[in-house]
């Protein structure tokens, strides 16, 4: 725990709608804490940019100037070694962020857990600190629609990439709940809040101090 609140990781596979159960979990009283979100902050970052250019040149930026993200991942798809290279990069930014929001909102008794909506929670291993982890279970079909819709891949696309991470059935089995989400978003709320309501009954109790022994 920080600060005496749980820290809840959230995995899945891609297209599962992690984002979607982190926000319900936030809307239920949760910090959330979207890598997604940190990165997008960091390539505004005009010393972050200036690197990436000197790296890749001006064919991964678009007419605006900005960073063009599918750009930079097709180089780190096709090239492990670049993929390291910007891990470097940014994962330490990143990780700053999240601390430090964590460290502001510790004091706050409206927050009740920290969620950490982290798309490679696993493959870079920080589930290891968090205090559960919960799988977002989502049918293939659904999965397929949702990232041919908002990152336009195919089939192919979606399983060259799933090769590259840990396997779902491990991540499922290294998870300690597993919510099912499909087009129901009421169901997915009714499921995300018996969870958060165990996850928080079980961090009480982990912190309640030990009873002293009866005296002898």
């Amino acid at each position: 725990m920080f600060a005496g609140k749980p820290v809840i990781g959230i995995a899945g596979g891609i297209g599962s709608g992690k984002s979607l159960i982190a926000s319900l979990l936030g809307e239920m009283g949760c910090l959330v804490l979207s890598a997604d979100e940190h990165v997008r902050l960091i390539y505004q970052d005009p010393e972050v940019l200036k690197t990436i250019r000197g790296w890749w040149g001006d064919g991964v930026f678009n007419s605006q100037g900005g960073l063009d993200r599918r750009a930079v991942a097709r180089i780190v798809f096709e090239r492990p070694e670049e993929k390291k290279r910007l891990e470097g990069l940014v994962h330490p930014k990143v990780s700053r962020m999240r601390q430090e929001a964590m460290a502001a909102a510790a004091g706050d008794a409206q927050v009740l857990a920290y969620v950490w909506d982290i798309p490679l929670l696993f493959e870079v291993g920080l589930n290891e600190q968090c205090d559960v982890v919960v799988f977002v279970e989502s049918p293939w079909e659904q999965r397929l629609a949702r990232v041919q819709k908002s990152r336009g891949w195919n089939e192919n696309d979606l399983l060259a990439r799933e090769k590259l991470q840990v396997p779902l059935d491990n991540k499922r089995r290294m998870s300690k709940y597993i919510i099912q989400n499909t087009a129901d978003v009421g169901f997915a709320r009714r499921q995300v809040r018996e969870v958060l309501s165990k996850i928080l009954a079980s961090s009480a109790m982990g912190a309640r101090p030990a009873e002293a022994d009866p005296p002898g």
